[in-house]
């Protein structure tokens, strides 16, 4: 699926080159939770962003754009960190430690922001400062893709051969409701198509991963077997995540070309 770090990357860039309104951007958060609240990390990122801190009471995510408009933000960057690698997310460890621990950041020049539901239908983002803004790890949207259709190839005949879901009962009926519930996130008039193709295909993707992962070892018939499935799924794994990044990428890049529209 896409995620809340996603959505906020490619409407708040679409905002910040004057392709949407601010009133999209806090419609599109919406998708992911029915209320968000803001904070930042530490006192002197509060002082910085006029954020209300840690402990006090959370600030509206209208306070998010500002921020990014007080601090000359430019466009966004997705980051879906994992162990082992933690690229693009600088050198500000509780940044790292708390987007590593979340899955998803989304960056905006010097500002880390983290996303984390709290509660029930809410979504609480911590700013953080940087220093300076991370170096990214930019992958053409082609080569991303390439990988996902590769990755997929190399694992297929494994997972036959191990039986993934092959004693799971109405697989193809869950996996297409799930998949119909992972696609309403909405995006900006003028995403381009291959962006949204990539983005659907690693959600297709996901969403197979996500059952093969929730399976019981039956198709594996031993330890070693299930060891081999792990190593089958894990390049999957990766490149869906690769694959995601490079296609927001791709759209925050067209969006922001497109400037001056609202």
């Amino acid at each position: 699926m896409s995620s809340p770090s996603a959505t906020f990357v490619v409407w708040s860039s679409a905002w910040l080159s004057g392709f949407a309104a601010a009133d999209d951007v806090l419609d599109a958060l919406q998708d992911w939770a029915e209320l968000h609240e803001v904070v930042a990390a530490d006192a002197d990122t509060a002082t910085t962003v006029d954020i209300p801190a840690r402990g006090e009471p959370a600030g509206h995510p209208a306070a998010l754009l500002a921020a990014l408009r007080r601090t000359g933000a430019g466009p966004g960057r997705l980051v879906l960190p994992v162990a082992g690698d933690v690229r693009g997310l600088g050198q500000t460890v509780q940044f790292a430690a708390e987007a590593l621990h979340t899955g998803e950041a989304a960056v905006h020049g010097t500002l880390g922001l983290v996303p984390e539901t709290v509660a029930d239908g809410v979504l609480r983002w911590t700013v953080f400062g940087l220093g300076a803004a991370p170096p990214g790890n930019p992958v053409a949207l082609g080569e991303a893709e390439h990988e996902l259709t590769g990755a997929m190839r190399v694992a297929a005949g494994l997972l036959t051969e191990l039986g993934v879901a092959r004693h799971r009962a109405g697989v193809r009926e869950e996996l297409r409701d799930r998949l119909a519930a992972q696609t309403k996130v909405r995006w900006p008039e003028g995403m381009p198509q291959r962006a949204l193709r990539v983005l659907q295909r690693a959600t297709e993707v996901s969403v197979i991963l996500d059952l093969a992962g929730e399976d019981e070892p039956g198709g594996a018939l031993s330890a070693s077997a299930a060891t081999k499935r792990e190593q089958a799924l894990r390049p999957l794994f990766d490149a869906v995540r690769i694959a995601r990044c490079a296609a927001i990428d791709e759209a925050v890049r067209t969006l922001s070309n497109q400037s001056g529209r609202v």
